[in-house]
């Protein structure tokens, strides 16, 4: 009788690896996912998946080292160079924000989401430095308040990514958004995306370096993250694919970005911590990886065990929380299930309730250009899925969710 461990893969099963390369290839073979790179790791075991195409219409093959834009999953990344702050004591959790962000005191909020931005009471309290890293200072993208005047003029103001317009210089973004009135009370809601490129500005003013630098000499240069950054050289944009948003109705691929020439292409006038970076698989492998360790990579510690800690464990109140949940549930529609974990951390989502194959306690996040990030203490897995389909469609989130799913299922112990 031949030996069980004979069929396993360092807690990995052969049968469950060649379905999770099944998998990813139906995605592929489908046409409508043109290319992905796929790495995952347990203990000491890495595998990478490279499939497909650079372009949907054929041309270089998808590579280990292909660059890709990596969307909302800079934000679990690009959190870390705050949390080097406070592991040197630069910033306290509850510390106010006005010292370094004058624009952002004496704040009025709206009276009610839907009301005119005139109609405001004053803030009970000033903004701290724990409401921008939980993503509750006030202000947000929210899918629910679509139409109301506040959103409206989110945009017009061009305080978020991904508009025709690239967004403004950090001061100038600033003085914008300190125009408008919070939309909740400091603390009060959990909202998507404004706080973590807020959180650039405010680790730019407090190091008096730019956000890119400070990332670059404490986080990505220790971890040898060669090809993470908020541009990508000119000398290696061919390993850039372009970006397809294809038509909902009739999937027809659009490129939203194309490399040369792109909005990735040049040092961009923000460097936005919610959605700008791009890298590699490899080099986010080894950021999640010093997480799962601890804050150790090799020899060297990049970040504290208790900031580590403490930005991959639910920082959420109950009652956020539940907005938070309610968000992802009542919009599955439209995210096609992406976001329903329960809880958040710094930067990133925390699962909070098993709600599909992924334990309690699994970290990391979705971008909505077709990348997935997250690790799982519990199971020491480590799982990276880069594709360059963005979210216009359904079919890059259902990748993600089969890679997961497949993931889970090679588990072997």
């Amino acid at each position: 009788m031949p030996n069980a461990i004979d069929d396993r893969h360092n807690g990995f099963s052969k049968t469950g690896l060649q379905r999770v390369r099944d998998v990813l290839a139906r995605h592929v073979e489908s046409g409508k996912v043109p290319g992905l790179v796929a790495l995952f790791s347990r203990g000491a075991e890495t595998h990478v998946e490279t499939l497909g195409t650079m372009r949907h219409d054929g041309g270089e093959p998808m590579r280990r080292d292909t660059v890709f834009r990596m969307a909302s999953t800079s934000k679990p990344v690009a959190v870390a160079a705050a949390m080097v702050l406070l592991d040197e004591c630069r910033l306290r959790l509850d510390d106010t924000v006005q010292e370094w962000l004058p624009e952002l005191a004496d704040r009025q909020v709206l009276k009610r989401i839907d009301g005119p931005l005139d109609e405001t009471v004053p803030a009970r309290r000033p903004i701290t430095v724990r409401d921008v890293l939980t993503s509750t200072f006030g202000i947000g993208m929210d899918m629910t308040s679509l139409g109301t005047p506040v959103m409206g003029a989110i945009f017009e103001k061009g305080l978020t990514p991904n508009l025709p317009e690239p967004m403004p210089g950090p001061d100038e973004w600033l003085r914008r958004l300190g125009e408008l009135p919070l939309m909740h009370q400091p603390g009060e809601r959990w909202q998507y995306q404004i706080a973590s490129d807020l959180l650039g500005v405010l680790v730019a003013r407090v190091t008096g370096q730019s956000y890119g630098a400070f990332l670059q000499e404490r986080v990505f240069g220790p971890l040898g993250m060669k090809d993470t950054g908020f541009h990508v050289p000119a000398d290696q944009m061919h390993r850039l694919p372009p970006l397809y948003a294809p038509d909902p109705q009739t999937g027809e691929f659009h490129v939203w970005d194309e490399a040369e020439g792109g909005r990735h292409s040049a040092p961009p006038a923000f460097e936005g911590g919610g959605g700008g970076l791009n890298s590699t698989a490899d080099d986010y492998h080894a950021y999640f990886r010093m997480l799962l360790n601890g804050g150790t990579h090799g020899n060297e510690r990049i970040l504290s065990r208790a900031a580590v800690e403490l930005m991959t464990t639910n920082r959420l109140t109950p009652g956020q929380q539940a907005a938070r949940h309610q968000l992802a549930t009542d919009n599955v529609h439209i995210s096609f299930g992406q976001g329903q974990h329960g809880g958040w951390g710094f930067g990133m989502a925390v699962r909070t309730y098993r709600g599909d194959y992924a334990p309690i306690g699994q970290f990391g996040w979705d971008g909505g250009s077709g990348t997935s990030t997250y690790a799982d203490p519990a199971n020491g897995l480590t799982g990276i899925l880069l594709t360059q389909v963005g979210a216009s469609v359904p079919d890059p989130i259902h990748l993600m969710h089969d890679f997961w799913t497949t993931l889970y299922q090679a588990l072997d112990d």
